[in-house]
């Protein structure tokens, strides 16, 4: 999330800039306590991600404009998911979204500032778009770190030997700032081991295997989406 003061004259020329022509529109805002905006995709490709900003007036002469990012590129293969975040998939042509924000005040109003589209183009506000991307190489190059570890192991491992194998090789891997790819490999290899512990190796060991398999479509999926056209 980014957050950026400027003039109200300065930004009432650069929102008209950036959203002249963009495939996807603020609609009905809802202010108070439950805020939301209603999102519409009047183009002809999904849109995959989007950043909308927010400008409020704390004082006189002055806009405060806070941008809210969405990026849904994943949803192609998490979109099934049974804790998957409807707010969080792609909004195809002619689909509306309502987005739950934070509580706006009444004079609050909207903007979309940047989209990206489901073939890769980008457009909209460079540094937003810039912000989705780097944020998707980087995403990409963790996924591909995990998909590496389960690859090192699998072909030649199986159950408790495997699983130990892959607790070493996370847990090695987690000093700093641990991504959320990397997070959630660690915790899904430990829950397969407390299976297999249960005495329900074989059943972990699939469900192993199953989740190895899913990291490899995200990672697949990332590829195709950390480019920009």
């Amino acid at each position: 999330m980014h957050h950026r003061f400027l003039t109200a004259a300065t930004l009432a020329a650069v929102t008209v800039l950036r959203a002249d022509g963009l495939p996807l529109v603020a609609g009905k805002l809802t202010t108070g306590p439950s805020s939301q905006v209603e999102l519409r995709n009047t183009g002809t490709k999904a849109v995959t991600a989007w950043s909308v900003g927010i400008m409020t007036h704390p004082d006189a002469g002055r806009t405060h404009r806070e941008v809210h990012t969405g990026d849904a590129y994943l949803a192609e293969v998490t979109r099934d998911l049974p804790r998957s975040s409807p707010h969080l998939d792609w909004i195809r042509p002619g689909q509306s979204r309502v987005l739950p924000l934070d509580p706006q005040p009444a004079e609050a109003a909207v903007e979309v500032m940047a989209v990206v589209l489901e073939d890769g183009t980008a457009l909209g506000e460079p540094q937003l778009l810039k912000a989705i991307f780097d944020k998707r190489v980087a995403e990409r190059d963790e996924l591909h770190k995990v998909v590496d570890a389960f690859n090192a192991v699998l072909p030649g491992k199986r159950g408790a030997a495997a699983l130990d194998d892959l607790k070493s090789r996370l847990a090695s891997s987690s000093a700093g700032e641990e991504s959320t790819p990397h997070r959630s490999a660690r915790e899904a290899v430990e829950a397969f081991s407390q299976k297999a512990a249960a005495g329900k190796a074989d059943e972990a060991d699939q469900s192993l295997r199953t989740y190895a398999a899913f990291v490899q479509r995200q990672y697949d999926v990332a590829v195709r989406h950390a480019t920009r056209k």
